[in-house]
């Protein structure tokens, strides 16, 4: 072997090591594709989606409802939620799913497993071998996705849509709010009267 040939074979190996390490370029989850049917929310491609993070779609449905607050199920590769649950919600959770059940905390890879251990759910990764646990981090986000409003909250909302009651509607993290009386535009400060789930009700303070 000549010089040149092992000098062209040793860069050749330096960029394919690059490329693995390369995670942004390397992992990239298909975009959500997301549309309204009467009082539902559809995630046209869950089916690619779970591909592309490697994980059981029945896990991930799991956890996306326990962030949302809301039932749904699978069906022909597609997920549906109940409610009107607005997209960056439903991308927030995914994100947070990826970080947490996903991504390795060490080389930042998503080629990763999961094992359960006893009652420890671990994120394992093929590529480094480094296992981290998933508990912590689980409740940290439920946590912080279940406490944003409570009923007797008194809020300050702009009105983005009306609802088929003739409600106005407006959006705060995962929760879409009725207020009976607004309108589109109108920014009003609202008391939250009752929730469910990720639907909330509430009506206008007058001033």
């Amino acid at each position: 072997m000549t010089d040149l040939e092992y000098r062209k074979l040793l860069k050749k190996f330096q960029d394919q090591s690059f490329s693995r390490t390369g995670n942004d370029d390397r992992f990239k989850l298909p975009e959500i594709e997301i549309f309204y049917e009467g009082n539902t929310t559809v995630v046209k491609n869950f089916d690619k989606i779970s591909d592309a993070v490697n994980r059981d779609q029945d896990h991930i449905l799991k956890i996306l409802l326990g962030g949302l607050g809301t039932a749904g199920e699978i069906n022909s590769g597609r997920l549906t939620f109940q409610g009107k649950i607005p997209s960056k919600s439903i991308q927030d959770r995914m994100k947070e799913y990826i970080d947490t059940f996903v991504m390795c905390s060490e080389c930042n890879r998503p080629d990763t497993h999961l094992v359960k251990q006893a009652r420890t759910i671990l994120v394992r990764c093929d590529a480094c071998g480094a296992f981290r646990s998933v508990k912590s981090r689980k409740r940290k986000v439920i946590t912080q996705t279940s406490e944003k409003i409570k009923e007797g909250s008194i809020l300050d909302l702009t009105i983005k849509d009306i609802g088929r009651k003739g409600d106005g509607v407006a959006y705060l993290d995962k929760y879409t709010i009725y207020i009976a009386g607004a309108i589109k535009g109108s920014k009003v400060k609202v008391k939250i009267e009752k929730i469910s789930g990720s639907v909330a009700f509430g009506r206008i303070l007058t001033t």
